[in-house]
Protein backbone atom coordinates (compact mmCIF):
# COMPACT_ATOMS: atom_id res chain seq x y z
CA UNK A 1 0.00 0.00 0.00
CA UNK A 2 2.95 2.05 0.62
CA UNK A 3 4.35 1.70 -2.23
CA UNK A 4 1.66 2.57 -4.35
CA UNK A 5 0.81 5.90 -2.71
CA UNK A 6 4.87 6.12 -2.89
CA UNK A 7 4.35 5.91 -6.86
CA UNK A 8 1.59 8.13 -7.09
CA UNK A 9 3.23 11.18 -5.38
CA UNK A 10 6.69 10.73 -7.91
CA UNK A 11 3.98 10.75 -10.50
CA UNK A 12 2.56 14.17 -8.94
CA UNK A 13 6.13 15.50 -8.61
CA UNK A 14 7.40 14.74 -11.90
CA UNK A 15 3.85 16.39 -13.47
CA UNK A 16 4.46 19.11 -11.47
CA UNK A 17 7.99 19.52 -12.16
CA UNK A 18 7.01 19.76 -16.16
CA UNK A 19 4.09 21.83 -15.51
CA UNK A 20 6.40 24.29 -12.96
CA UNK A 21 8.39 26.17 -15.37
CA UNK A 22 5.80 26.98 -17.89
CA UNK A 23 3.50 27.75 -14.92
CA UNK A 24 6.71 30.50 -13.81
CA UNK A 25 6.52 31.83 -17.42
CA UNK A 26 2.78 32.27 -17.36
CA UNK A 27 2.64 33.99 -14.51
CA UNK A 28 5.31 36.29 -15.32
CA UNK A 29 4.49 36.78 -18.93
CA UNK A 30 0.62 37.13 -18.66
CA UNK A 31 -0.91 37.37 -15.75
CA UNK A 32 1.70 39.67 -13.84
CA UNK A 33 1.49 42.28 -16.76
CA UNK A 34 -2.17 42.19 -16.67
CA UNK A 35 -2.57 43.04 -12.60
CA UNK A 36 -0.02 45.40 -13.15
CA UNK A 37 -1.69 47.55 -16.04
CA UNK A 38 -4.80 47.41 -14.01
CA UNK A 39 -2.52 48.29 -10.93
CA UNK A 40 -1.09 51.77 -13.11
CA UNK A 41 -4.29 52.65 -15.04
CA UNK A 42 -5.45 54.02 -11.53
CA UNK A 43 -2.70 56.67 -11.15
CA UNK A 44 -2.09 59.73 -13.60
CA UNK A 45 1.35 58.74 -14.90
CA UNK A 46 3.98 59.73 -17.18
CA UNK A 47 6.31 56.14 -16.35
CA UNK A 48 9.09 58.53 -14.82
CA UNK A 49 7.57 60.00 -11.71
CA UNK A 50 6.90 58.06 -8.69
CA UNK A 51 3.47 56.72 -8.72
CA UNK A 52 1.71 59.29 -6.08
CA UNK A 53 -1.19 60.73 -8.15
CA UNK A 54 -4.12 58.14 -7.74
CA UNK A 55 -7.04 59.24 -9.91
CA UNK A 56 -9.65 56.13 -9.45
CA UNK A 57 -11.59 55.71 -12.50
CA UNK A 58 -10.82 58.96 -13.95
CA UNK A 59 -8.46 57.36 -16.69
CA UNK A 60 -11.25 54.67 -18.17
CA UNK A 61 -13.78 57.84 -18.12
CA UNK A 62 -11.50 60.18 -20.15
CA UNK A 63 -11.05 56.75 -22.35
CA UNK A 64 -14.75 56.73 -23.20
CA UNK A 65 -15.24 60.43 -23.13
CA UNK A 66 -12.65 60.77 -26.34
CA UNK A 67 -13.87 60.59 -29.86
CA UNK A 68 -10.78 59.41 -30.71
CA UNK A 69 -10.89 56.16 -28.72
CA UNK A 70 -14.78 55.36 -29.52
CA UNK A 71 -13.13 56.02 -33.17
CA UNK A 72 -10.57 53.44 -32.54
CA UNK A 73 -14.15 50.72 -31.39
CA UNK A 74 -16.18 51.51 -34.53
CA UNK A 75 -12.99 51.03 -36.64
CA UNK A 76 -12.21 47.46 -34.72
CA UNK A 77 -15.69 46.86 -35.76
CA UNK A 78 -15.76 47.43 -38.86
CA UNK A 79 -12.97 45.40 -40.03
CA UNK A 80 -14.83 42.63 -37.51
CA UNK A 81 -17.87 42.79 -39.74
CA UNK A 82 -16.27 43.37 -42.51
CA UNK A 83 -14.19 40.17 -42.04
CA UNK A 84 -16.44 37.98 -40.94
CA UNK A 85 -18.86 39.23 -44.23
CA UNK A 86 -16.26 38.99 -46.81
CA UNK A 87 -12.72 37.16 -45.63
CA UNK A 88 -13.88 34.04 -44.05
CA UNK A 89 -16.65 33.22 -46.96
CA UNK A 90 -13.65 33.86 -49.55
CA UNK A 91 -11.75 31.44 -47.72
CA UNK A 92 -14.30 29.12 -47.72
CA UNK A 93 -14.90 29.59 -51.54
CA UNK A 94 -11.35 28.77 -52.12
CA UNK A 95 -10.89 25.98 -49.87
CA UNK A 96 -13.57 24.02 -51.54
CA UNK A 97 -12.27 24.68 -54.61
CA UNK A 98 -8.80 23.84 -53.90
CA UNK A 99 -10.37 20.60 -52.00
CA UNK A 100 -11.09 19.40 -55.99
CA UNK A 101 -8.94 17.21 -57.98
CA UNK A 102 -7.23 19.44 -60.23
CA UNK A 103 -3.76 20.56 -61.67
CA UNK A 104 -0.98 22.16 -59.68
CA UNK A 105 -3.64 22.90 -56.62
CA UNK A 106 -0.62 21.72 -54.18
CA UNK A 107 1.13 25.15 -55.72
CA UNK A 108 -1.83 27.48 -55.55
CA UNK A 109 -2.30 25.99 -51.44
CA UNK A 110 1.25 26.97 -51.08
CA UNK A 111 0.68 30.34 -52.90
CA UNK A 112 -2.23 31.40 -50.85
CA UNK A 113 -0.84 30.40 -47.89
CA UNK A 114 2.76 32.42 -48.27
CA UNK A 115 1.40 35.70 -47.38
CA UNK A 116 0.10 34.38 -43.60
CA UNK A 117 3.92 32.67 -43.06
CA UNK A 118 5.14 36.21 -43.91
CA UNK A 119 6.43 38.13 -40.86
CA UNK A 120 3.52 41.20 -40.38
CA UNK A 121 6.59 43.71 -40.12
CA UNK A 122 7.97 42.88 -43.37
CA UNK A 123 4.42 42.71 -45.37
CA UNK A 124 3.36 46.25 -43.47
CA UNK A 125 6.71 47.71 -45.03
CA UNK A 126 5.84 46.32 -48.31
CA UNK A 127 2.71 47.38 -48.70
CA UNK A 128 3.58 50.80 -47.60
CA UNK A 129 5.86 51.01 -50.66
CA UNK A 130 3.30 49.80 -53.05
CA UNK A 131 0.29 51.82 -51.64
CA UNK A 132 2.22 55.23 -51.91
CA UNK A 133 1.70 57.73 -54.43
CA UNK A 134 3.37 56.63 -57.89
CA UNK A 135 3.99 53.10 -56.48
CA UNK A 136 3.13 49.96 -57.94
CA UNK A 137 -0.63 50.02 -57.36
CA UNK A 138 -1.03 53.56 -58.50
CA UNK A 139 1.39 52.57 -61.86
CA UNK A 140 -0.78 49.40 -62.57
CA UNK A 141 -4.32 50.64 -62.31
CA UNK A 142 -2.79 54.09 -64.96
CA UNK A 143 -2.00 51.48 -67.17
CA UNK A 144 -5.08 49.48 -67.03
CA UNK A 145 -7.36 52.50 -67.72
CA UNK A 146 -7.98 52.94 -64.30
CA UNK A 147 -6.05 56.27 -63.46
CA UNK A 148 -9.16 57.46 -62.21
CA UNK A 149 -10.06 55.23 -59.17
CA UNK A 150 -6.84 55.92 -57.85
CA UNK A 151 -6.60 57.13 -54.64
CA UNK A 152 -4.01 58.23 -51.98
CA UNK A 153 -4.53 54.76 -49.88
CA UNK A 154 -3.07 55.43 -47.07
CA UNK A 155 -3.24 59.23 -46.39
CA UNK A 156 -7.21 59.53 -47.45
CA UNK A 157 -8.84 59.50 -44.02
CA UNK A 158 -12.43 58.08 -45.74
CA UNK A 159 -10.01 55.21 -47.94
CA UNK A 160 -7.27 54.12 -45.22
CA UNK A 161 -9.21 51.84 -43.10
CA UNK A 162 -10.47 50.01 -46.81
CA UNK A 163 -6.80 49.86 -47.67
CA UNK A 164 -6.31 48.26 -44.15
CA UNK A 165 -8.73 46.16 -44.63
CA UNK A 166 -7.61 44.59 -47.92
CA UNK A 167 -4.08 43.92 -46.68
CA UNK A 168 -5.83 42.34 -43.49
CA UNK A 169 -7.71 40.20 -45.77
CA UNK A 170 -4.62 39.44 -47.94
CA UNK A 171 -2.31 38.15 -44.91
CA UNK A 172 -4.67 36.28 -43.42
CA UNK A 173 -7.36 34.66 -45.61
CA UNK A 174 -5.17 31.72 -46.31
CA UNK A 175 -4.93 30.72 -42.84
CA UNK A 176 -8.66 30.47 -42.50
CA UNK A 177 -8.66 28.74 -46.21
CA UNK A 178 -6.06 25.76 -44.67
CA UNK A 179 -8.40 25.58 -41.66
CA UNK A 180 -11.46 24.73 -43.76
CA UNK A 181 -9.27 22.98 -46.25
CA UNK A 182 -8.01 20.55 -43.50
CA UNK A 183 -12.40 20.42 -42.22
CA UNK A 184 -12.76 19.35 -45.59
CA UNK A 185 -10.86 16.84 -45.60
CA UNK A 186 -11.90 15.34 -42.17
CA UNK A 187 -15.32 14.89 -44.01
CA UNK A 188 -16.33 11.43 -45.05
CA UNK A 189 -16.53 11.49 -48.96
CA UNK A 190 -19.27 8.30 -48.48
CA UNK A 191 -21.30 10.67 -47.08
CA UNK A 192 -21.37 12.95 -50.27
CA UNK A 193 -21.43 10.21 -52.45
CA UNK A 194 -24.27 8.51 -50.93
CA UNK A 195 -26.50 12.52 -50.95
CA UNK A 196 -25.22 12.38 -54.99
CA UNK A 197 -26.49 8.80 -55.68
CA UNK A 198 -29.98 10.04 -53.79
CA UNK A 199 -30.65 12.47 -56.03
CA UNK A 200 -28.75 15.82 -54.26
CA UNK A 201 -26.97 18.17 -56.19
CA UNK A 202 -23.78 19.37 -55.25
CA UNK A 203 -25.28 22.80 -54.03
CA UNK A 204 -27.41 20.52 -51.80
CA UNK A 205 -25.05 18.63 -50.92
CA UNK A 206 -22.71 21.18 -50.35
CA UNK A 207 -25.73 22.84 -47.96
CA UNK A 208 -27.40 19.93 -46.08
CA UNK A 209 -24.16 17.34 -45.75
CA UNK A 210 -20.68 19.47 -46.48
CA UNK A 211 -21.69 23.16 -44.54
CA UNK A 212 -23.19 20.94 -40.98
CA UNK A 213 -20.12 18.80 -40.86
CA UNK A 214 -18.01 21.76 -41.60
CA UNK A 215 -19.77 24.11 -38.95
CA UNK A 216 -17.53 23.28 -35.63
CA UNK A 217 -14.58 24.72 -38.05
CA UNK A 218 -16.28 27.47 -39.24
CA UNK A 219 -16.65 28.42 -35.53
CA UNK A 220 -13.03 28.84 -34.82
CA UNK A 221 -12.53 30.17 -37.79
CA UNK A 222 -14.82 33.23 -36.58
CA UNK A 223 -13.37 32.73 -33.26
CA UNK A 224 -10.08 33.47 -34.55
CA UNK A 225 -11.07 36.06 -36.89
CA UNK A 226 -12.87 37.86 -34.46
CA UNK A 227 -9.87 37.79 -31.88
CA UNK A 228 -7.22 39.16 -34.50
CA UNK A 229 -9.64 41.65 -35.42
CA UNK A 230 -9.95 42.93 -31.40
CA UNK A 231 -6.22 42.51 -31.09
CA UNK A 232 -4.80 43.80 -34.48
CA UNK A 233 -2.10 45.85 -34.27
CA UNK A 234 1.08 45.06 -36.32
CA UNK A 235 0.05 45.68 -39.94
CA UNK A 236 -1.76 48.97 -39.05
CA UNK A 237 0.92 50.96 -36.70
CA UNK A 238 3.75 50.06 -39.59
CA UNK A 239 1.46 51.19 -42.31
CA UNK A 240 -0.43 54.05 -40.86
CA UNK A 241 0.33 54.22 -37.45
CA UNK A 242 -2.88 54.69 -36.59
CA UNK A 243 -3.08 57.99 -39.01
CA UNK A 244 -3.82 59.85 -41.00
CA UNK A 245 -5.90 62.08 -38.25
CA UNK A 246 -6.61 58.91 -36.05
CA UNK A 247 -8.66 57.59 -39.54
CA UNK A 248 -6.71 53.85 -39.11
CA UNK A 249 -6.42 53.73 -35.32
CA UNK A 250 -7.41 50.44 -33.13
CA UNK A 251 -7.54 50.21 -29.70
CA UNK A 252 -3.94 48.70 -29.73
CA UNK A 253 -2.37 51.54 -31.87
CA UNK A 254 -4.63 53.79 -29.69
CA UNK A 255 -3.29 52.74 -26.48
CA UNK A 256 0.54 52.65 -27.94
CA UNK A 257 0.23 56.29 -29.20
CA UNK A 258 -1.18 57.52 -26.19
CA UNK A 259 0.79 55.33 -23.91
CA UNK A 260 4.29 55.46 -25.03
CA UNK A 261 4.47 58.43 -27.79
CA UNK A 262 2.74 60.90 -25.62
CA UNK A 263 3.76 59.29 -22.01
CA UNK A 264 0.81 58.87 -20.38
CA UNK A 265 1.33 55.38 -18.82
CA UNK A 266 -1.58 55.39 -16.53
CA UNK A 267 -4.04 56.17 -19.38
CA UNK A 268 -2.65 53.69 -22.10
CA UNK A 269 -2.63 51.13 -19.21
CA UNK A 270 -6.55 52.38 -18.45
CA UNK A 271 -6.90 51.69 -22.46
CA UNK A 272 -5.05 48.34 -22.22
CA UNK A 273 -7.31 47.28 -19.71
CA UNK A 274 -10.63 48.06 -21.74
CA UNK A 275 -9.44 46.18 -24.48
CA UNK A 276 -8.32 43.13 -22.70
CA UNK A 277 -11.67 43.02 -21.10
CA UNK A 278 -13.46 43.35 -24.46
CA UNK A 279 -11.10 40.04 -25.23
CA UNK A 280 -11.76 38.29 -22.75
CA UNK A 281 -15.43 38.32 -22.48
CA UNK A 282 -16.06 37.70 -25.95
CA UNK A 283 -13.97 34.91 -25.64
CA UNK A 284 -15.19 33.71 -22.50
CA UNK A 285 -18.59 34.20 -23.60
CA UNK A 286 -18.13 32.65 -27.62
CA UNK A 287 -16.58 29.54 -25.33
CA UNK A 288 -19.53 28.70 -23.56
CA UNK A 289 -22.29 29.96 -25.83
CA UNK A 290 -20.82 28.47 -29.15
CA UNK A 291 -17.78 25.90 -28.98
CA UNK A 292 -19.55 24.83 -25.43
CA UNK A 293 -21.15 21.44 -27.97
CA UNK A 294 -18.02 21.08 -30.04
CA UNK A 295 -15.35 20.54 -26.55
CA UNK A 296 -17.86 18.38 -25.36
CA UNK A 297 -18.52 15.94 -28.37
CA UNK A 298 -14.30 16.07 -28.39
CA UNK A 299 -14.19 15.30 -25.44
CA UNK A 300 -17.04 12.28 -25.37
CA UNK A 301 -15.42 10.85 -28.38
CA UNK A 302 -11.97 10.73 -26.42
CA UNK A 303 -13.47 9.44 -23.60
CA UNK A 304 -15.40 6.65 -25.91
Amino acid sequence: MSGRVGAVWRKRVTIAGFLLPALLLYLLLALLPIFQGAFYSGFDWNGLEPLDEFVGFQNYRDAFADPVFLDALRHVGLILVLSLALQLPFALGLAVLLDQRMRGRALLRLLFFLPFVLSDVISAIVWRLLLQPGGLVDTTMEGAGLAGQVQLWLADPDVVLYTVFVVVSWKYFGFHMILYLAGLQGIPPELEEAAAIDGASRAQTFRYVTLPLLAPTIRVSVFLSIIGSLQLFDLVWVMTGGGPVGASHTTVTYMLERGFERSQFGYGSAVAVIAFLISFAFALGYQRVVLRRDVAGALTTMGG
